[in-house]
């Protein structure tokens, strides 16, 4: 059974479209959370997910966005969770604040959170994956730290998807990953998108310009 796995898509609609016209055939996709904030099409985003029935936990803006809190100082991330507030209609964050904080996927094997097993805040980057990450699930799914990353052990595997929508490692190509439920194994992909498009959107929407601007060097 393969997988397609996304994770921090940030309301940005050019890249969530350019990573699923690329995916190969798979037989399902499964998101790991913050599918709203900083970019100015949430309601696009959380619909695309809606339509195709994505099994997705609620990352941290989810919870912002749904609750109406804030992120203490960060102007980026605050401006685009209220932006998002105003933008979504009551059917849309309801579907958010329905999110769960964590799933297990097709009879167990393969389990969702969007920062740690014991913590959705909790950023968790390739250098802290371990299989005592693991417990019973084949594939324990993280995002939040917007790194692409995995690691295969014994007992499982780690993975990371990377950011659809604002990749913080380097590459600034949208990132997801395919996951092969049966042969434990993952394929990192990476697909180019117009950053442009969205650059020109974050202004026109009144969000913070290096919303826009930081996506062209992946930070």
């Amino acid at each position: 059974m393969r997988v397609g796995v996304l994770s921090d898509i940030h309301a940005n609609r050019v890249a969530l479209r350019a990573v699923l016209d690329d995916m190969p055939p798979v037989d399902a996709v499964v998101c790991a959370g913050d599918v709203v904030g900083y970019n100015p099409w949430p309601a696009d985003c959380i619909d695309a997910l809606r339509e195709r029935s994505v099994p997705t936990i609620m990352g941290n803006h989810d919870r912002a966005v749904a609750t109406g809190t804030g992120f203490g100082g960060n102007g980026m991330a605050d401006a685009g969770a209220h932006y998002a507030r105003v933008e979504l209609d009551e059917s849309q964050l309801e579907w958010l604040r329905d999110l769960p904080a964590e799933r297990r996927c097709f009879e167990g094997r393969l389990k969702l959170v969007h920062g740690h097993p014991e913590d959705p805040n909790r950023y968790t980057y390739p250098a802290l994956f371990s299989p005592a990450l693991l417990d019973e699930e084949d594939v324990l799914v993280m995002g939040h730290t917007h790194v692409q990353a995995h690691e295969s052990y014994d007992e499982g595997v780690v993975m990371n998807p990377g950011s659809v929508g604002q990749p913080r490692d380097g590459d600034p190509r949208a990132a997801y990953a395919v996951v092969d439920l049966d042969s434990l194994t993952v394929d990192q992909r990476r697909v180019e998108y117009d950053i442009e498009r969205v650059v020109e959107a974050v202004a026109e929407a009144g969000l913070p310009e290096g919303t826009g601007t930081r996506l062209r060097k992946g930070r």
